[in-house]
């Protein structure tokens, strides 16, 4: 129960962090927040990537960091530094200084997801680690859905100054369990015959068809999942003409049914695992059927009518939320035994490419092209891709021999 309650508080720290990376979004919709620093469509797709610039630089560095010094302090020092940058963006004036907080906010929470995936790996075995891994990442859907209801509703009742200040500085609380319940577990080194998987070079990663099917497919998700996060309020509120607080309420159906379904699709991925059923072809499953329903976001970008867009929107985050927990969980039955902190490094820096690229894209698309249609078509081809990479690169484990010959030869 323990090992439970500390998930469940890993995964609320993530949602914190993903309210002040996300309520940039819900500003970037507001007219007087853009009036008052006079953006145009690429200066808010810069916003809107600029977090992902500092943050995915140091994913692999911050995951060697978990791996050596543990996941308590590192994850302490980072949560206490976003919520004081994301409080710190109320008092900004101009551009540079928003552009400032962004870039700093990336830095802060680098550590998250590194000490996340570190500590579910020690301490949750893999028939369980699928729901615990759709708990974890779950929050990086309940966070965009928490954050667009309440920054909806801050902003339209006491302005974005206030709505930046006051989900900063809340979240401090979560620092208080943290520190009290959650401790390091010791790391188990392996004795004897083969060298630890984890102390495998990336470079050898770097050379199986398996790394970059997972690497090409986690960019394609999460192409589809920023463009969400970044770009989707605007455009309901811009395209679709809702108001502020129904872009918020729809915007939290979105990412509260994509949340709910990655906890169910763990579950249920467990259960059949542990049935018997080989670990990395349920997973791999499971991810392709999400990135399919994704791909349904383009059919609701090409009908005149909201309420077929709407829907769309909705279920399309929804069903993607098959993948959210099983391709984490894919990559850490694709190679047993690795470090947890480093792998998720690696995976993460080809998530938050995503970050960068995407909202900038779209902005761009959208500038050129006067619209969302040419955009939300980009998506859909992005996502085709992702579903090629887990379709025909990724099929079996990682062998021993495809990591490091030489030591495979010897041991």
């Amino acid at each position: 129960m323990r090992r439970w309650a500390v998930t469940i508080l890993l995964a609320l720290g993530v949602i914190l962090g993903y309210v002040d990376r996300t309520n940039i979004s819900i500003a970037l919709a507001a007219v007087d927040f853009r009036t008052f620093f006079h953006l145009t469509d690429t200066e808010r797709g810069l916003l809107s990537s600029s977090f992902f610039w500092t943050y995915t630089a140091l994913q692999i560095p911050m995951g060697l960091l978990v791996d050596r010094y543990g996941v308590r302090i590192p994850l302490a020092v980072g949560f206490a530094l976003w919520c004081l940058v994301g409080a710190a963006t109320s008092m900004t004036t101009t551009f540079s200084q928003l552009l400032a907080c962004r870039l700093l906010l990336g830095i802060a929470e680098s550590v998250a997801w590194p000490a996340g995936f570190s500590w579910i790996r020690s301490n949750i075995s893999e028939k369980d680690r699928g729901m615990a891994t759709g708990i974890f990442v779950s929050s990086s859907k309940w966070g965009p859905a928490a954050g667009a209801a309440l920054a909806s509703w801050l902003i339209s009742d006491y302005g974005w100054r206030w709505m930046f200040l006051l989900l900063g500085l809340g979240g401090l609380i979560w620092l208080i369990p943290f520190l009290l319940f959650v401790r390091d577990t010791p790391r188990v080194v392996r004795t004897g015959g083969a060298m630890e998987v984890s102390e495998v070079p990336l470079k050898y990663l770097m050379k199986t068809p398996q790394i970059w099917g997972t690497l090409i497919g986690t960019f394609c998700y999460n192409y589809f999942l920023f463009y969400s996060l970044t770009w989707m309020p605007a455009y309901f509120v811009e395209r679709r003409h809702l108001s502020l607080n129904n872009m918020g309420i729809f915007s939290f159906f979105s990412f509260a049914g994509s949340a709910t379904m990655a906890i169910g699709a763990g579950w249920v991925a467990d259960r059949m695992i542990e049935r018997g059923r080989d670990a990395v072809n349920v997973r791999r499953w499971f991810t392709i059927a999400g990135l399919v329903c994704a791909s349904s976001e383009v059919i609701g970008a090409l009908s005149s009518s909201n309420r077929i867009a709407i829907f769309f929107a909705v279920f399309s985050m929804t069903g993607l939320g098959l993948a959210t927990a099983n391709y984490w969980a894919l990559t850490q039955a694709l190679v047993p035994g690795t470090g947890g902190g480093r792998l998720a490094g690696l995976q993460n820096t080809a998530l938050n490419l995503a970050g960068i690229v995407a909202p900038v894209v779209t902005g761009w698309l959208k500038e050129v092209s006067g619209g969302y249609l040419l955009p939300m078509q980009a998506i859909w081809v992005v996502l085709l891709i992702g579903i090629a990479a887990y379709a025909f690169l990724i099929r079996e484990r990682l062998a021993w021999h495809t990591l490091r010959p030489e030591i495979a030869a010897t041991s």
